[in-house]
């Protein structure tokens, strides 16, 4: 279990809060890491931000918007942040838990009828149909925030990718999930995928707000995270960072730029746009054991609850990749086997040179990263626009800007 008692958190932060205000001048060396970083490694555009609980201490941009308008990338560009948008939707659900409207470990099937449909996968018959069993136990809240619910994408699963492949079922990106086969037996593996559409489905049946109302007026606006949403608008259109495709020989194609139409559905596995200094202000909630201000976003044990093991001895965060297009093979702590809390990675060593043990962290597949470390009172952000998701430039630059921070805290 990694949580800190209010006295040790109130003194890291007055410490770091104090070495923060000295950091000003000696922040050119992470400027240079980030800036001679995508010139070497051939990316595009980066904006990344490093905040303790009370003050940002870094804030940084490099790069271009799009690659014909010459506008330059600024700290408050927004980019598409994918599934980062699941810590805040399961901040949503377990708001919800708190104010006694749902429940970790009761069948999430209660207010989600259709999940009483849900079926795990067991191979094909002869004729290549698949083979489909109910579930022992039923699917909870709990399994959904750990993704040990049996709900798999085939980007990293091989027995979804194989489904999709043979039943031409196949789930558009970025769109809400409906109801796939299980992989394997509620609570028994950890897989990622598809758990957190299901979670935000909950909050929307049981609040009778969809995501974006109900984040907008429960997590968001109180938060001051005034960029994100899932909506994007036309004002706010020239700060939007182009997305890029990696290909095979190394260039980066670059999608065409149009304003979004608004989504016809609101996706908690992601779909949420927002800058570095929003997600600044979310992470700082966190660490700040749920309040903001004079508002309270999460109860104090709340995030104890995130921040600590829910998967027992299973292990979190590999992944092989199926789909190379989008997505690199996924192991961004080789040697270390991490764990998943209630919406976050954690991991149970610390990096070289980088965050503590128990720090909380996760990412968005456009190579969109951050990690919240509770012991140094610090959290990070770095944000990109290209796939395939952990590209090893993209974990390089993430790596080079990570232990830049930390030798800045050190200096």
């Amino acid at each position: 279990m990694f949580t800190f008692t209010r006295r040790q958190f109130g003194s890291v932060m007055l410490a770091l809060g104090a070495q923060a205000r000295k950091l000003g001048a000696s922040t050119t060396r992470i400027d240079e890491t980030l800036r001679s970083g995508i010139a070497r490694r051939k990316i595009p555009a980066v904006a990344a931000m490093a905040a303790t609980a009370t003050q940002t201490f870094y804030a940084g941009a490099f790069g271009k918007r799009d690659s014909a308008s010459g506008i330059d990338v600024k700290p408050d560009s927004i980019f598409s942040i994918a599934s980062m948008t699941k810590a805040i939707a399961a901040t949503a659900a377990l708001q919800l838990v708190e104010r006694g409207k749902l429940q970790l470990d009761e069948p999430a099937s209660k207010h989600l009828p259709e999940l009483a449909m849900a079926q795990v996968l067991h191979g094909y018959d002869a004729s290549g149909q698949p083979v489909l069993r109910p579930p022992v136990k039923p699917i909870t809240l709990r399994h959904l925030l750990t993704h040990t619910s049996g709900f798999a994408y085939d980007t990293w699963s091989q027995e979804m990718f194989d489904y999709m492949q043979k039943t031409g079922n196949a789930v558009p990106p970025g769109t809400v999930a409906p109801l796939t086969p299980l992989v394997f037996e509620p609570g028994t593996r950890w897989q990622y995928g598809y758990s957190m559409d299901w979670a935000g489905k909950l909050v929307e049946a049981v609040s009778g707000q969809n995501l974006e109302q109900y984040m907008q007026e429960h997590i968001l606006q109180p938060l001051g995270m005034k960029d994100t949403t899932y909506i994007m608008t036309a004002e706010k259109y020239d700060r939007v960072v182009s997305l890029y495709q990696k290909l095979p020989d190394g260039t980066m194609q670059e999608n065409p730029r149009r304003l979004p139409s608004p989504p016809k559905t609101y996706n908690g596995g992601g779909g949420l746009y927002s800058t570095p200094g929003d997600y600044v202000r979310f992470m700082q909630m966190i660490l700040n054991h749920g309040r903001a201000g004079k508002s309270r976003i999460l109860e104090s044990k709340t995030v104890d609850l995130m921040a600590t093991n829910q998967i027992g001895e299973l292990g979190a965060g590999r992944l092989k990749s199926f789909m190379a297009q989008r997505s690199a093979e996924v192991d961004l702590h080789p040697g270390a086997m991490d764990k998943w809390g209630l919406g976050f990675l954690i991991n149970t060593k610390a990096y070289d040179n980088g965050r503590s043990a128990g720090s909380l962290a996760w990412a968005g597949i456009d190579n969109t990263f951050y990690w919240i470390d509770p012991k140094r009172g610090i959290c990070a952000t770095i944000m990109m626009q290209f796939l395939p998701f952990v590209d090893q430039e993209a974990v390089g630059l993430l790596g080079d800007f990570e232990r830049s921070v930390y030798a800045n805290l050190l200096s």
